[in-house]
């Protein structure tokens, strides 16, 4: 499972995933120094080590890599998130938790993700609630 990434690599990353191809060195750097102060020779470390850490791929380019992503943002996200609730001694309740802090927004996108995991799923509105289960003495 993945380790979160660090400031810079996240920032570098970012860069990686939203161009969403092949980028050099250069590239990532003079776009990160629209918002900081960066040495070449940093951006560079910082990409060297998403490769040796297997986050991207790279290919010669003449004198210089092209780093590409090896995985999307998305399943970035999905596999820190599977890594925090495997650590939990009581998954359920830390899902419970999890999904309290939920905004509509997302609760919305996450009912979207279940019909999408598992179709058989009723939609939220074809669903018995509690109170027809009450009502019908169940």
């Amino acid at each position: 499972m993945p380790r979160q990434l660090g400031e810079l690599e996240d920032a570098v990353m970012t860069r990686v995933w939203q161009w969403n191809r092949p980028v050099t060195v250069r590239e990532v750097l003079e776009d990160l120094q629209k918002e900081r102060s960066i040495a070449y020779t940093t951006v560079m470390t910082v990409m060297d080590n998403l490769h040796q850490k297997g986050w991207v791929r790279r290919e010669v380019e003449g004198r210089a890599y092209r780093y590409t992503a090896v995985s999307t943002r998305a399943a970035y996200s999905a596999a820190l998130m599977n890594e925090a609730w495997s650590h939990s001694d009581n998954p359920a309740a830390a899902l419970v938790a999890f999904f309290g802090m939920m905004s509509a927004e997302q609760r919305e996108a996450l009912s979207d993700a279940m019909r999408i995991v598992s179709p058989e799923l009723p939609e939220a509105a074809d669903r018995p609630s509690d109170d027809a289960d009450t009502e019908s003495g169940r």
